[in-house]
């Protein structure tokens, strides 16, 4: 089959030959691609006459990239390609057996042709689109670079799940949301490009805990009210996502060799992990960046949406975003437009979030026969029941798609009611950020306990 050759020929990363990688490798080639991606994130294009791009910092932040950069692609192509092919596998269009090796290295080979693909056509977009708009002559450059840039991206992808702590997708997206929280704190460059340090009283700053300082200063009770507010509701979320996240059905099971001995096997509430959110975030942000290029490309808004600074005020992009009703409440601006783009932006988040858990669930080997099939593999076995798949499967299904179904919902629900409240940054990123580093957390300590550094175990434990 011709596909079959196609895939066999695609570059890729190679496998470590060990079974599993010691802490300090999965640490050096994670510290690697992390250097890499924020050495990428500051190489500009050549040859770039504008940005329209460059006011969508919010989703910039989600995608992973900063827009202007080589890397202005970012986590997009592979997470587009993703959604398309969970969409087709979840309606049994594509009828792949993910369960086998086979199935699922046959499935890995379709999804990185799709990242393939999209790279050239979003980078021609950008550019052909004057989303990113070249100088007079340097269209095939600009285009030329950002292709290579989103194969760096592919490949250090790659490069991160084989070698070191997981998916690249997922760190390239906490390295974003980190440094953007960061700046978003501390900035100290007013709007006009003065250093409000040099001039305090008077130049205003953008980090929120400067303006506090400076509007305390100034006798400015509602900008501090504002700025405050957004940190504390930046601390509550990260509060309440680590709870959430804790929050698990644990399944008592017994070693079939050795009685008297059993353990738990635990079933997060958030059981699809963050993956559905990410989905989720990058569907809307592509809805809001192909909006923004058909209008500059039109002169026009269309069904996807028209805009002014970089936000939204018509269209489909317009009720699936959101705005700040925080904000508006305090200043006295809220509208009642804003509640009900903030409804429906809630129902968008939890109903997809829904939609792409189960189809993760049922495409990742997840789903309760999987889970039966690992289990049984490991040794284990329900305590009181005969040892079968079919009867530990029929047990699964009670929490299961159950957990699947109410998790996503309610990780939806988190992502989109952080995203009204406001933070500082996008509620979501900060909800990714927090999941993701939390589930590396448990992974390096679950995997590593013994092979870490004696400091770094310290600090883990």
């Amino acid at each position: 089959m011709v596909l079959k050759k196609i895939i066999r020929n695609l570059p890729e990363v190679r496998k470590p030959s060990e079974k599993k990688l010691g802490f300090n490798i999965k640490l050096k080639w994670t510290l690697i691609i992390l250097v890499a991606f924020f050495i990428l994130l500051n190489i500009p294009l050549h040859g770039l006459s504008s940005n329209s791009l460059e006011r969508f910092e919010f989703l910039a932040v989600v995608l992973g990239t900063d827009f202007g950069s080589i890397i202005s692609l970012g986590i997009g192509p592979i997470v587009m390609s993703s959604i398309i092919l969970q969409l087709l596998s979840g309606a049994g269009i594509l009828g792949i057996d993910t369960k086998t090796e086979e199935g699922k290295k046959y499935f890995q080979g379709i999804q990185k042709i799709g990242v393939l693909f999209f790279i050239v056509f979003e980078s021609m977009i950008f550019v052909l689109m004057r989303g990113l708009e070249a100088s007079p002559g340097f269209t095939s450059i600009v285009i030329t670079q950002l292709i290579l840039g989103g194969l760096a991206i592919m490949l250090m992808d790659e490069v991160s799940s084989k070698w070191g702590f997981g998916s690249g997708v997922s760190i390239f997206i906490v390295a974003g949301v980190s440094l953007s929280i960061f700046v978003s704190l501390f900035q100290f460059i007013g709007p006009t490009g003065e250093n409000c340090l040099t001039n305090f009283g008077e130049t205003a700053c953008t980090g929120k805990f400067l303006v506090i300082l400076q509007s305390i200063i100034n006798g400015a009770p509602t900008e501090a009210l504002l700025a405050l507010m957004v940190i504390a509701i930046t601390v509550v979320i990260f509060l309440g996502v680590v709870w959430a996240q804790s929050l698990k059905v644990e399944i008592p099971l017994s070693y079939d060799r050795l009685r008297g001995y059993g353990v738990k096997w635990p079933l997060s509430f958030f059981y699809a992990s963050v993956i559905p959110v990410i989905l989720v975030s990058a569907l809307s942000a592509n809805i809001q960046l192909f909006g923004s290029l058909l209008e500059n490309w039109r002169g026009s808004p269309t069904f996807l949406g028209g805009f002014s600074n970089g936000q939204p005020i018509s269209g489909l992009a317009y009720w699936l975003g959101s705005s700040n009703l925080v904000e508006s409440f305090i200043t006295g601006s809220l509208r009642s437009t804003q509640l009900l783009q903030g409804l429906t932006h809630l129902l968008f988040y939890m109903f997809f979030a829904m939609i792409f858990s189960i189809f993760w669930v049922k495409t990742t080997g997840m789903d309760s026969a999987g889970q039966a099939k690992n289990i049984l593999s490991s040794g284990l076995q329900l305590p009181g029941f005969r040892k079968d798949q079919r009867i530990l499967e029929s047990i699964l299904n009670r929490y299961v798609m159950p957990l699947t179904v109410m998790g996503g919902l309610a990780i939806g629900a988190l992502a989109a009611i952080a995203d009204l409240l406001g933070a500082l940054i996008s509620g979501t990123a900060i909800l990714l950020a927090v999941m993701i580093i939390y589930q590396l957390y448990q992974n390096i300590a679950k995997q590593h306990a013994m092979d870490m550094h004696p400091a770094m175990k310290k600090i883990m434990s």
